[in-house]
């Protein structure tokens, strides 16, 4: 599956995998076979940070 470019679309995508299917983001990670640091530094460059308490992006 490929993620979404748009930073927002993607914000939107990770946090409702999240939310819905994946206990951390590593978890999600390694089950869609994706490069967490990518979607972090994509997310971060938009103004967003992962939450590993709340587990999700804000």
């Amino acid at each position: 599956m490929e993620l979404p470019k748009d930073p927002m679309m993607l914000f939107s995508f990770i946090n409702m995998k999240l939310r819905d299917c994946y206990s951390s983001l590593d978890e999600l990670c390694d089950d869609m076979n994706v490069n967490k640091e990518m979607i972090v530094g994509k997310l971060q460059s938009a103004g967003f940070e992962y939450s590993v308490e709340h587990n999700k992006f804000w």
